[in-house]
Formats: C-alpha cells, sequence, structure tokens
C-alpha cells in the first residue's frame, strides 16, 4: 500500500490511488475493479472488490489473467507479459490530468488473444498516446481461457465476459474523477476484444453505458455451446475429473493451464475445431448479439468504427510454415476451407476467377477471413448506414511473408510504432506517417463519431491505411461478398464427439480432420 508521495491521488469506489506523473501525464496501473477470482469465485461472476484504507499504490501494472505462454512459432512476433498475482481483475488509466471538470472522451480498452492470452501489460497499448491527444484510456485485464469461458453444469456462463462489464460499469460510475465524459465512453477492441465488446454494445445491461464503439478484426458472435463443452470434457479427460466447475476450481493452476494449452492445439481461426467462447445465456447473451445489432434491438444510436486488415489470415498461418503447407495440400485446403466457411464449390471458384494469380493459401485465407470477418461487419454496416464508418488496414509488415497480417494495425492505432514489441510484428520500417494518420482517426472517432471519412452507405466507402496517404476505396471487397449467397452455402454439419470423430464418408471432415492434425503438430 505505501505509495510515491509525489504522485497524482484520485478517490475511487472502494479507496484512493495514487499513480504516476510520466511525460507530463496521469497514469494509474493496477486499480481493481472486481475482488480477485480465486477460492468460491474462482468460477463465478465478478464480486465488488474489497474497499480498502488509506491510499494505495497504482504505480505498476496489476496480475495478469492465468494463461498459457504463446507458442514459439508465435512468441517470435507477438508478446504477452506474465505477472503473477491472484488480483488480475484490474484495470488502468492514463490522463491528461484527474480533473473532475475536464469531461474529456474516454476509450475503453479490450485486448484479444483467442480468450485465451493477451492482458493490459503488452506494451503495444500503451495508453499515454491517447491521453497526450486528449482522451483518457483505460485498459483492463478478465479472466482468460477456462476460468473465463469455460462451460460447466454447475456454475454461470461466460464469466470473463461479466468481468468487463463489471469493468465498464466501473469506469461509468468513476472515470470522472480521472478527467473522463462518462457520458462518452467509446468501447474498443481488437480480435476477441471486438468480438467482447460487439457482445457487450448489445447487452441490455450496458444501455446507455457506451457511447460509441470500435470493432478492430473481430465481429460479434457467439460460440456454439456444444463445441465450448468439447473444450471442457477434453480438459477433464486429460486431468481425470467431472467437468464441473467444483473440479476443476481444485486443480493446480499450472496443471490447469497445462491441459487448455494441450486440447487448445486443435483450435484454429482458419480450420475451426473446439474452442472457447462466449455462449448464449439467460441474462448478459439472451440472443446472438450480432443478430441483435442488425435487428436494431440493441444499442441505438450507438456510433461504430469498425475494418480488418488486408490478409488477417497470415498471421494464423505463416508462423510454423503453416502457408506453404496449405498450398501444398491443395484440393484438401480448400475442401476444408469450404468445410470451416460452410460453403458450396461456387465459392472457390468464385475467389480463383477474382484472383487468377492466387496460390491456395491465399485463397483459402481470403475465404475464411470474408466468412469470418468482413462479411458479418459488412452486414452489421448495411444495417445501420449513417452511424457505422469502415477501414482496410493495408500496409505489409516488414517481416517476411506477413503482409499486412491480424494484429498488425495496433502499433498505429496506438502510436507504439516505436516498441520492440510492435516491431517483432511490423518490422524495423513502419512509418510514423500512417501511425499519426491512423493514430489521429481513432482520436477523432473517440472525441467526436467522426474519423475523418464518410458514413457508411449505398456507396459502401472504406478508408485504406495502406502505402501513401489513406484514401476511401467504394466497396472494395464487393466482388468477394456477392458470392456468399444462400446458394453457395451448405447446411451446417453435425456437431463433432468428444474425440472429434466425425461420420466417415465426408470429403470435407476428413479434409478438416487431416489439417487440424497438421496444425497441432506443427505447433508442439
Amino acid at each position: 500500500m505505501t505509495a510515491d508521495q509525489t504522485g497524482p491521488v484520485v478517490r475511487t469506489p472502494h479507496g484512493a490511488v495514487r499513480g504516476r506523473y510520466e511525460k507530463g501525464l496521469a497514469v494509474f496501473r493496477g486499480i481493481p475493479y472486481a475482488a480477485p477470482p480465486v477460492g468460491p469465485l474462482r468460477f463465478r461472476p465478478p464480486e465488488p472488490a474489497e474497499p480498502w484504507d488509506g491510499v494505495r499504490d497504482a504505480g505498476a501494472f496489476g496480475p495478469t489473467a492465468p494463461k498459457p505462454p504463446y507458442s514459439e512459432a508465435f512468441a517470435q512476433y507477438l508478446s504477452d507479459p506474465e505477472i503473477p498475482g491472484d488480483d488480475c481483475l484490474n484495470l488502468n488509466v492514463w490522463t491528461p490530468e484527474p480533473d473532475p471538470g475536464a469531461r474529456l472522451p474516454v476509450l475503453l480498452w479490450i485486448h484479444g488473444g483467442a480468450l485465451t492470452r493477451g492482458s493490459s501489460a503488452v506494451t503495444v497499448y500503451d495508453g499515454s498516446t491517447f491521453a497526450r491527444d486528449g482522451v483518457v484510456c483505460v485498459s483492463i485485464n478478465y479472466r482468460l481461457g477456462v476460468e473465463g469461458y469455460g462451460l460447466f453444469p454447475d456454475a454461470p456462463p461466460n464469466p470473463g465476459l461479466r468481468d468487463q462489464l463489471a469493468a465498464l460499469r466501473w469506469v461509468h460510475e468513476t472515470i470522472g474523477a480521472f478527467g473522463g465524459d462518462p457520458d462518452r465512453i467509446t468501447l474498443c477492441g481488437q480480435s476477441a476484444g471486438a468480438i467482447s465488446a460487439g457482445t457487450l454494445l448489445a447487452a441490455p445491461q450496458t444501455r446507455g453505458l457506451i457511447r460509441r464503439a470500435v470493432l478492430q478484426s473481430g465481429p460479434p458472435e457467439i460460440a456454439e455451446r456444444d463445441k465450448v463443452r468439447r473444450m471442457v470434457r477434453r480438459m477433464a479427460a486429460r486431468l481425470k475429473i467431472p467437468a464441473t466447475a467444483e473440479a476443476f476450481a481444485a486443480v493446480d493452476r499450472d496443471l490447469l493451464l497445462r491441459a487448455q494449452a494441450e486440447v487448445g492445439r486443435l483450435s484454429s481461426p482458419v480450420l475451426g475445431g473446439p474452442a472457447f467462447g462466449i455462449v448464449v445465456d439467460d441474462e448478459l447473451v439472451p440472443r446472438d448479439p450480432l443478430q441483435a445489432l442488425i435487428d436494431g434491438d440493441a444499442a441505438p444510436g450507438v456510433q461504430l468504427l469498425m475494418g480488418w486488415t488486408r490478409d488477417e489470415y497470415r498471421l494464423w498461418l505463416v508462423p510454423g510454415g503453416l502457408l506453404e503447407h496449405v498450398d501444398r495440400l491443395g484440393p484438401v485446403s480448400l475442401a476444408g476451407a469450404m468445410a470451416r466457411c460452410r460453403a458450396g464449390h461456387e465459392v472457390p471458384r468464385g475467389y480463383r476467377a477474382l484472383h487468377p494469380d492466387a496460390g491456395t493459401a491465399e485463397i483459402v485465407g481470403q475465404m475464411v477471413t470474408d466468412h469470418l470477418l468482413r462479411i458479418p461487419l459488412h452486414r452489421l454496416a448495411d444495417s445501420r448506414p449513417g452511424d457505422c464508418h469502415l477501414y482496410e488496414f493495408a500496409w505489409p509488415s516488414g517481416r517476411p511473408a506477413l503482409g499486412a497480417c491480424h494484429a498488425l494495425e495496433l502499433g498505429f492505432v496506438f502510436d507504439s510504432g516505436a516498441t520492440p514489441e510492435s516491431k517483432k510484428l511490423a518490422g524495423e520500417d513502419a512509418p510514423q506517417e500512417l501511425c499519426d494518420a491512423m493514430h489521429g482517426a481513432w482520436v477523432r472517432f473517440a472525441a467526436t463519431g467522426d474519423p475523418g471519412w464518410e458514413s457508411w452507405d449505398a456507396s459502401h466507402p472504406v478508408r485504406i491505411f495502406g502505402d501513401g496517404t489513406p484514401y476511401t476505396a467504394y466497396g472494395p471487397r464487393d466482388a468477394e461478398f456477392a458470392l456468399w449467397t444462400p446458394a453457395t452455402t451448405v447446411p451446417e454439419p453435425a456437431p463433432a464427439t468428444d474425440t472429434d470423430a466425425r461420420p466417415p464418408g465426408t470429403e470435407l471432415a476428413a479434409a478438416v480432420r487431416r489439417l487440424r492434425r497438421t496444425v497441432a503438430a506443427r505447433r508442439r
């Protein structure tokens, strides 16, 4: 509890915290927004933090949620610091000055990581650049993996999403003391963080708490309950325990994480497989959040900034040499992509016609990226004309074969391209002009709702952030999207069993099994 006596002090609902002045900004790290999720709270919804007396030191990042490390193949591109401790439901605030009268716009950041990795302590997410430009920035930690998104018969679903809701409520109630305006909160996330932000946007409990939202490479979505249950059952089988929250809570965390990492090797954005995800429940996620937003039932009037990177799939396939392997498998890879996307033969044929010089891996990657990301965001924008702005990040990484891959835009959004962690993904020559342009657009959106280009309408404007000056293109992906019609899709396949064996005699199921085994082998 000992604090630096020269730092700024702010009172939160649970007690006073003392931060630090850094480069003229007030920074507070590791503030608890909920109680540590340990003991009887381990798989339960978050509870309020215990109040404290005196002034709590908020000079260092708090503990990160338990998580397995990235594999060696991915660790060369992505950083994921681990800070030990139980008090992992914490957040950080960067502000120009904690003056209650400032009423500055607020950006609340939810990190990505497939709901199994990541934290607010990643240097790329340093919020000082937003505070420098007049936006109060908040970043949060939340429960991950089986503790955040496991599905059990004896515990409520989605505790990790409930953590995020608790953090949002904390920000709405408290950010005024840090100089923020609780009526101008922009909820922002990337990948799983964007999926989370979109799902929260559709939740009945958040109405009136969110003014704007940014969805980077992730539409609102829900996971199949059976798919999540298979992850839990496979972990239980490895651990030789019942598939209940009570039994899992009695397991040592390191052992639990090892089991989670083992069963998670079969998961892949390209190939599917069992994975943790947000599921429909009776309270926080009463229906498919994407459909709720499209139907207009949720978040009326909330402004959206949404987009993708041109080559999302390359981060999923380049590590471990999977890009070349997908190319070599040729027709088998295409069959696997068709199964993943539930697409008929006309879809890959159409992509071939539109991109005659593309290899199999590029066709597969673009198909899956469109199915998972671009088409849902396109549908959402179509349903909310005037309230949406779309972008595409197209600047290619200086690292070999990555192109404009998933997560590459993060160093530009946060204007943190000069950090070693950003250079792991972008290389040494990230243009500062592009950082200025993209970061500036996010700042303007958080402050005014206008990032600097026209909102979505029938002409389908998309801002392209690539080499040179950003520009607006009109319908750059419309030809691909036109391929996805009801006539080109096939019914969803029957769910796999616990051993992932599918009914014999289907070419698509066999292709999926073969590719998943390849992915798992190369991630070892």
